[in-house]
């Protein structure tokens, strides 16, 4: 196919200039530029007061119009620097076009000409180009710097369950695609052409009449071939390097071999996340110029501009390379062979150990929130139990989670609205299983009482309506009167609530549960413990807490890609409705080490 063709031309001919400066670019991206708009949006955080931010005071804060101003400004910020990764790319890309050598200094000159007019109003829409609509979709042309967005997952879960969001989320999402199918050639009349974006679209929508879901299967087959060739490029070598191993007897020429092989991959996956992005630009700029020369269009290139070769810099960096090669492959074989000697052991615990919360109990395989629930969590060995509660008409702590017992029970009415013994004559069970019919709500003494007879911590969040009295008080009177302070816990969102608690006990242990959370950790004083939604957990806040001395929870995760990615940020407790899924991921995360792996392929070779 000849756009296919043209592609692979395109990155060839300057591939050492594109592999470079996408190197460069993403060390860059890791080592300052994220870094540095991280403390910006500090920045404008402390400007407005704010050493904090969660659901609670997230409105308060986006609301305002200095913040919209300054976050603006942050935005446009990051619009030219993820710009620059593109032009740069299509601006090596039109050389190669031409058949021209290009330096990766050259390329940042030409690039950084290009970028400073992106600040006009008249290319405002490029900002929502660059910043929205490619990343969103997530189909692999967006800039290295804007990764893709993972949607929370309490996000998805209301969206199955409102059909309506659902659908209004499903169509704002298709016009996204329509745009970006419009706008596909935009950025590369932009470049080449000296067009405001305005116009730019314009031309695009024109080039690509007619031919845009086409396009954008091309695309989306040739990043597909891609990824293809470098599995099998993977297996090929890894198939060689074993071939070679049949000569090879002793443990160090094994632990050689897995250097190599660890080595191998690392490379081959850096050389491949450095052309992804290359890659989805040579096949859009293949598919513009080959469109531009079926439509008779004039073809606008960039002017040719020549510079000396520096060639003492060239042996400067090739010399560098070696000495860092040798020291990276010298360390690698230090540490395989160390394995085989035992001197590193591959499969020692975590010094952090992680447990696993019952989310409302067992309630993966039973009816939330009732004591069938927390008797299956202590049978599957859970080290905590989550549980909600609220207060009755009567005062009495009871545990449910829903406001209204209109889901669990299919009754219109409201927890406070009744009194216990009201609440006790209605059964929960039956909504999850008919098996389960006649479960009742339990109070809080009850499950209290069992858990001490079977020593499992419990993690109480109190869910406040408004309507309670003395909450807090009671909640804690409960736990003190049945002696269990020591491995109760008071968890809630709101954090008035710790606040409150900690007033009436200062020992007794509070988590603070938050969908998001960012900002200064010491303006919780009253939290011990984070509990956070997953998918806004990330490396540096685990860090942050953990120097703090404070634990985080994970909530709520019940499949295994996320519960691995929570081990490997060392969070301390996941919560989850699946036990056994969270039991059998941690058991097996601690002996998958890469290394450990490709050490037990050797041996079964010989």
């Amino acid at each position: 196919m000849k756009y296919i063709k043209e592609t692979k031309k395109m990155l060839l001919y300057n591939i050492k200039t594109l592999i470079g400066f996408e190197f460069l670019f993403k060390l860059l991206s890791v080592f300052f530029f994220t870094p540095f708009f991280a403390h910006l949006f500090e920045f404008i955080m402390k400007f407005r007061g704010y050493s904090y931010l969660t659901f609670e005071n997230l409105y308060s804060f986006f609301a305002h119009p200095i913040t919209f101003l300054l976050l603006l400004f942050l935005l446009l910020l990051m619009m030219v620097y993820t710009m620059f990764d593109i032009t740069t790319i299509v601006v090596i890309l039109d050389y190669s076009q031409q058949k021209q050598k290009l330096k990766i200094i050259e390329a940042i000159g030409i690039s950084l000409k290009k970028c400073k007019n992106m600040f006009h109003l008249k290319n405002l829409s490029l900002a929502i180009l660059i910043l929205f609509l490619i990343p969103f979709l997530n189909v692999g042309i967006s800039s290295s710097f804007i990764s893709s967005i993972r949607i929370p997952d309490y996000i998805k879960d209301c969206l199955e369950k409102n059909g309506f969001l659902f659908l209004f989320v499903t169509f704002i999402l298709l016009f996204f695609i329509f745009l970006i199918l419009k706008w596909l050639y935009a950025i590369h009349y932009y470049i080449l052409e000296n067009v405001s974006f305005k116009e730019a679209k314009r031309k695009s929508s024109i080039l690509g009449y007619k031919k845009h879901l086409k396009d954008w299967c091309t695309l989306i087959f040739v990043q597909f071939l891609f990824f293809l060739i470098y599995v099998l490029f993977i297996g090929i070598g890894i198939l060689i390097i074993f071939l070679f191993s049949k000569w090879f007897e002793n443990i160090l020429l094994k632990s050689f071999l897995t250097t190599i092989i660890s080595g191998f991959i690392a490379i081959s996956f850096l050389i491949f996340t450095l052309l992804a992005t290359p890659i989805s630009y040579a096949c859009i700029s293949s598919l513009f110029y080959i469109h531009k020369t079926k439509k008779q269009e004039k073809i606008f290139h960039l002017p040719i501009h020549f510079t000396k070769d520096s060639q003492n810099t060239n042996k400067i960096l090739k010399k560098i390379f070696v000495i860092l090669f040798t020291i990276t492959f010298g360390m690698g074989l230090v540490f395989t062979y160390g394995i085989y000697k035992g001197t590193y052991d591959l499969n020692i615990e975590y010094i952090r150990k992680i447990d696993i919360t019952a989310h409302r109990g067992a309630s993966a395989n039973y009816p939330e929130n009732t004591m069938v629930a927390f008797v299956g969590a202590k049978n599957l060995e859970a080290d905590y139990i989550e549980l909600d509660v609220q207060q009755t008409k009567d005062g009495e702590i009871v545990v449910m989670h829903d406001k209204s017992l209109k889901r669990v029970a299919g009754v219109e009415k409201y927890i406070w609205e009744l009194s216990l013994e009201e609440l006790q004559n209605i059964e929960v069970g039956s909504h999850f299983k008919e098996d389960f019919r006649g479960e009742k709500i339990p109070t809080l003494k009850e499950v209290l009482i069992w858990a001490k007879k079977n020593n499992i911590k419990l993690n109480i969040e109190l869910k406040p309506t408004g309507k309670e009295t003395n909450f807090e008080s009671s909640v804690i009177n409960a736990i003190e009167e049945i002696g269990y302070m020591e491995n109760s816990f008071i968890a809630s969102q709101n954090y008035s609530v710790l606040e409150k608690t900690k007033k009436i006990d200062s020992t007794i242990k509070t988590i603070y549960v938050a969908s998001v959370f960012y900002g200064n950790i010491d303006a919780f004083s009253c939290a011990d413990i984070f509990s956070l939604e997953a998918s806004n957990i990330t490396f540096s806040l685990v860090n942050s807490l953990h120097k703090e001395e404070k634990e985080i929870y994970a909530w709520t995760i019940n499949s295994e890609e996320v519960m691995r990615k929570m081990i490997e940020l060392k969070v301390d407790n996941i919560i989850t409705d699946d036990i056994e899924l969270a039991k059998k991921t941690i058991v097996d995360s601690r002996k998958s080490n890469l290394v450990y792996e490709y050490i037990k392929w050797v041996d079964k070779l010989f």
